[in-house]
């Protein structure tokens, strides 16, 4: 699977008329926060991709809404009705088990895309979501029975794990504002997925690392857009592992 993965900042690339010619090709949009939904709207609307999002600290003009939200809104209300329907399924605090995603298995059968996500940074001036390392931990927490179920069910717990802040030491700064989560740490060392995408660390320097392998989970940052090339490894039926190869045109 071709992954399109963006945070943090509108790229002329993506937003653009020609943006289906460059990545019509891929199977899914990772949206990894600080994104305005115009811009989410945009992609779902030319690409025509399963496209996920969660939030970052900033363009958080309908994050009370979808906080607020049930796993199943009601759009029911004509205040609500279509406002609010972007096309794009918010992953923040989910496990989502994406039937349209597959993956074919040596026995013939094929399996769920498993996608999990959080949203939000460290907290650093009390503003909205940001959370204390202890407020994320607990919020993983709440992830762990759908986390076991996926490992019964498909025999591994995510695949894809879409944050916007950085696990702690992996990408991330020094400064109050963008230090990592280490929960995010004891997340990749626990349930192992094989990908986790965020974003919230700039970067203005073309040579600066934006991909890493921490255990046996790749660590991409998403800033403006890259390309993740995703081939899951099975083995009976079990994910061992999976090649990950990483494209940016920027």
């Amino acid at each position: 699977m071709k992954f399109l993965c963006i945070s943090d900042q509108i790229d002329p690339l993506v937003y653009s008329t020609s943006v289906k010619d460059r990545y019509g090709d891929v199977d899914a949009v990772f949206c990894a926060g600080d994104l305005s939904m115009d811009y989410v709207d945009f992609v779902v609307d030319t690409l025509n991709k399963p496209t996920f999002f969660v939030f970052g600290n900033h363009d958080l003009e309908e994050y009370k809404y979808y906080k607020s939200q049930p796993v199943q809104p009601d759009f029911s209300s004509p205040s609500n009705q279509f406002k609010h329907c972007h096309g794009a399924d918010y992953a923040s605090n989910k496990n989502i088990r994406c039937r349209n995603l597959r993956f074919p298995l040596p026995n013939g059968k094929t399996t769920p895309l498993l996608v999990t996500g959080v949203s939000g940074s460290i907290r650093y001036n009390n503003g909205e979501d940001q959370f204390t390392n202890t407020q994320m931990f607990f919020q993983l927490l709440r992830l762990v029975p759908g986390l076991l179920w996926n490992k019964i069910r498909h025999g591994r717990y995510c695949d894809v794990f879409l944050t916007h802040a950085s696990p702690r030491h992996i990408h991330d700064k020094e400064d109050p504002c963008h230090k990592g989560f280490k929960c995010f740490n004891w997340f990749i060392r626990r349930f192992s997925p094989a990908l986790l995408i965020h974003g919230h660390i700039h970067l203005y320097d073309l040579q600066a690392t934006r991909c890493s392998v921490s255990h046996n989970t790749t660590v991409v940052n998403a800033y403006s857009h890259i390309i993740v090339d995703f081939e899951p490894n099975f083995d009976k039926g079990t994910k061992i592992g999976a090649h990950i190869s990483i494209s940016s045109d920027r």
